[in-house]
């Protein structure tokens, strides 16, 4: 590729980490003074807090340390350096796929219109275990996080004392380590949410679908507001899903380490895998009544100056 589409892609993904970091921070702003305002929060915004700043948090390590292992200053793709920027990666991405999941859980029970036993008691019991499933996702992450990084730590102790591949060359011991260990760690860390994230969107889905047609139906008109809230809700989730699923086969695909800073495909890469995370926060703005009340308020002031 060449230097002048490298460079595209660069200040592409610099662009999308300055929307990102507006965006996320807006959600995370808005939501804790209204927090601080009612001396409560709904449990969907306390998800919602979690996840935009897991986010937040996310970006900021990502950029520092695209850029930083880019141009491999001070060596930073060898030693402490890279496992310290791995051990906040990991669990960064876990917990913002938990929080993600959660809410879509959140979503799919108070909207969907199901009737099974075990749907109605999750219904009944589920807002009152946010607050312990947020803090248990936390500590789910955390302990991902640490044994990737003891895995790692391991590993790299091996390859220096010469125990685990003799005279391996440090670029194939580090792709052997990826494709060996790190990859494994991630698609179980991963995978699981991202199981509970689908199951509970395409539920919603189906179930938005089903009240879609029912109203059409029954004469109700395309243009009529609970025709448009229901179409725009479910386009709202196919576009959610479509980036989650995008960010997870990016992440698992980067585990396995096909894309280094050797490759002609590392930015955009690194656009596919912090697409939702810059660009979803948009959608939870403009679908959320309070946040896109604020919004609309400071469209209208700076339309203003």
């Amino acid at each position: 590729m060449q230097p002048a589409f490298v460079n595209l892609f660069m200040w592409l993904f610099v662009l999308l980490f300055l929307l990102g970091f507006l965006a996320n921070g807006f959600i995370v702003v808005v939501l804790t003074r209204h927090w601080r305002r009612l001396g409560r929060l709904p449990r969907s915004d306390m998800i919602l807090i979690g996840l935009g700043v897991s986010r937040f948090c996310l970006q900021w390590v990502g950029i520092v340390h695209n850029f930083y292992y880019f141009f491999q200053l001070g060596e930073l793709n060898r030693g402490p350096v890279q496992q310290l920027f791995n051990l906040h990666w990991n669990f960064l991405n876990a917990a913002t796929f938990w929080f993600s999941a959660w809410l879509s859980v959140l979503f799919c029970l108070k909207i969907a219109n199901l009737t099974h036993p075990t749907f109605l008691w999750l219904k009944w019991r589920f807002p009152g275990s946010v607050p312990w499933l947020l803090l248990g996702s936390l500590l789910v992450s955390c302990v991902a996080a640490l044994f990737s990084y003891w895995v790692n730590h391991t590993a790299y102790q091996g390859f220096y004392i010469r125990k685990l591949y003799g005279n391996m060359t440090y670029k194939e011991w580090n792709r052997r380590l990826e494709i060996l260990y790190i990859l494994p760690i991630k698609s179980v860390t991963l995978s699981i949410p991202c199981s509970v994230f689908l199951v509970s969107t395409v539920l919603l889905m189906n179930s938005l679908r089903r009240h879609t047609q029912v109203m059409r139906q029954n004469g109700s008109s395309p243009q009529e507001p609970s025709t448009q809230a229901h179409t725009r809700a479910l386009w709202s989730l196919v576009s959610f899903l479509v980036l989650y699923t995008l960010s997870f086969a990016s992440l698992i695909s980067n585990g396995a380490g096909f894309f280094t800073t050797e490759s002609d495909w590392y930015w955009p890469w690194q656009i596919l895998i912090y697409l939702c995370t810059s660009l979803h926060p948009f959608i939870l703005i403009l679908s959320n009544f309070r946040l896109r009340g604020v919004f609309r308020q400071l469209l209208l002031l700076a339309r203003g100056f």
